[in-house]
């Protein structure tokens, strides 16, 4: 009897961290050969090479053939903390060789049609390393891709795209089974969001809010220009969660787990981010803080999101999608998709408040493609890449961001308080342009 009552007063989180811990144990064995379809490296390559230059509209494939060529050129033997060889997100990146974040996650969805052996093995290395209390890291530091001088946050988080990753793998491979070594890393991760970056109320926040440290990847994004310090629900981090919570409903299902938890928070955030993360009346998504002060509010490339991650409803995204992203006056810009709406007083050519990232381009045209919205998939995946491969043709390299209205990316600024004020070149993290060409392939006719 005093057992039970005890258990009753425990939180219910403490029964989740039970259950996590014993599928943990299970399920993060290191996977067998035969789970991981074996593929020599050269030809995995050599694939990827080949699609690059098949895919597409001819002028792009010199800077395709380029990225693929990249990739292998990126990719270093396995040293720790790593298990498997490792992908840098770029050696243009000014501060060298670095592994994570959502860069790695476009990069293993750029390869993983022609090399999806080296995709997976991005995704093994990078939960490898989570913590105890379930945070990822965010970025795993490699200083001349030497292991002595490793370095990483154990504090902050960030963007968890990665499942998208494996569903990827699932669809190209057909290895269903894979999932038994991502499920527990992903629970884990939701409770760390759960004891970490709850807002108050419903919703998530990301620490950008609180301490500007811009875990949510959007380094002085506009949204906190003028925001008063609380754990306020973020349209960006509200939206990651519930993407958290439909794989992971999704994934217990298919291995005979009990669902109904992640199930129910996912229907909750959902319908929180549709009535109480939406301005009717704008027809657009903000973060809480401007939902109770319109004053705060922005047209930022973060109202998008809810298309990326099917939260929206359709009348919602086809309004989002007619009024707003396939605008020239907003988000259609000579190169799309601009982080800051054109309209918006705060649109300027500097990284994350204006300037056009094409791995956000892609999220977005994806997120398009699932409500119907080919067209719009098709308008911004075939401007960003004609508007890429001018860059290239001209620069002979491909770039950490562009210029928005079509200009050079040498003329829009990166950070002006620090040394590199202009984009990186050889930029892998944030093209996934052989993927973005895929895309556009598939829905051109």
């Amino acid at each position: 009897m005093l057992t039970a009552k005890i258990a009753m007063r425990l939180p219910r989180r403490f029964f989740l961290l039970l259950a996590i811990s014993i599928a943990f144990w299970s399920c993060t064995d290191k996977p067998s050969e035969q789970e991981i379809k074996k593929q020599n490296k050269d030809t995995g390559w050599e694939q990827l090479i080949t699609e690059a230059n098949t895919i597409g509209k001819p002028e792009w494939r010199p800077m395709l053939q380029y990225v693929a060529e990249l990739h292998k050129k990126s990719t270093h033997e396995a040293v720790w903390p790593f298990e498997y060889e490792w992908e840098e997100i770029g050696p243009g990146y000014i501060y060298g060789p670095a592994f994570g974040h959502w860069d790695i996650v476009n990069q293993a969805i750029d390869v993983v049609n022609s090399h999806p052996e080296h995709a997976i093995k991005q995704m093994f290395n990078n939960i490898k390393n989570q913590e105890a209390d379930g945070l990822i890291p965010g970025s795993i530091w490699m200083p001349n891709a030497e292991s002595d001088s490793v370095t990483w946050d154990k504090k902050i988080g960030h963007p968890p795209f990665w499942p998208f990753a494996i569903e990827d793998y699932r669809k190209v491979t057909g290895n269903d089974s894979i999932i038994n070594h991502f499920y527990s890393p992903l629970i884990r991760q939701i409770t760390w969001f759960e004891n970490n970056r709850k807002a108050e109320g419903e919703g998530f926040f990301y620490n950008d809010i609180l301490l500007k440290e811009w875990e949510s990847g959007i380094d002085e994004g506009i949204r906190f220009d003028d925001t008063k310090d609380g754990k306020f629900a973020c349209i960006d981090a509200t939206c990651h969660v519930y993407f958290m919570y439909q794989m992971a409903s999704k994934w217990s299902k298919e291995l005979n787990l009990d669902n109904t938890y992640f199930e129910k928070r996912s229907e909750n955030l959902k319908k929180f981010i549709q009535t109480e993360l939406y301005s009717e009346e704008e027809g657009l998504f903000f973060d809480s803080w401007a939902m109770k002060d319109p004053s705060l509010r922005s047209l930022a490339f973060e109202t998008l999101f809810p298309i990326v991650f099917g939260v929206a409803t359709q009348e919602q995204a086809d309004r989002l999608i007619d009024d707003y992203l396939l605008d020239s006056s907003y988000f259609n810009t000579a190169h799309p998709v601009a982080t800051v709406g054109k309209r918006d007083p705060k649109f300027e050519l500097r990284m994350w408040r204006g300037p056009s990232w094409n791995s956000m381009t892609y999220w977005i045209a994806r997120g398009c493609t699932q409500y119907g919205r080919e067209d719009a998939t098709k308008i911004l995946m075939e401007k960003a890449l004609d508007q890429s491969s001018v860059q290239f043709e001209k620069t002979g390299t491909i770039w950490e961001f562009y210029h928005p209205l079509g200009g050079s990316p040498k003329d829009v600024l990166r950070k002006p308080q620090t040394e590199k004020n202009e984009p990186c070149i050889d930029y892998l993290g944030h093209n996934p342009l052989i993927e973005m060409t895929r895309l556009y392939d598939s829905v051109k006719k």
